[in-house]
């Protein structure tokens, strides 16, 4: 059994408004420092293989079919 983290996150320069409404609500909680926030999701799998290499395979051709929008979102996979 694998186990793995995919991250999912908006390229630089493309618009996040979901961020900015993060940002605003905690400064509006009065979390002073805050500059920017960028969201994200994350994915955790579990795959049943014992080959490491086949299931980064499976796991990038997962992310560049169904799970990220790669023309506008980057992903990064990481066997736990």
């Amino acid at each position: 059994m694998i186990k793995a983290r995919i991250t999912v996150t908006l390229k630089n320069g493309v618009l996040d408004p979901q961020g900015k409404a993060i940002e605003g609500a905690l400064k509006g909680l009065d979390f002073n420092g805050v500059g920017s926030v960028r969201q994200g999701k994350v994915f955790d799998i579990e795959l049943e293989s014992s080959d490491k290499a086949i299931a980064e395979a499976q796991l990038n051709d997962m992310c560049e079919k169904l799970l990220a929008n790669t023309v506008i979102e980057n992903y990064s996979v990481t066997i736990l």
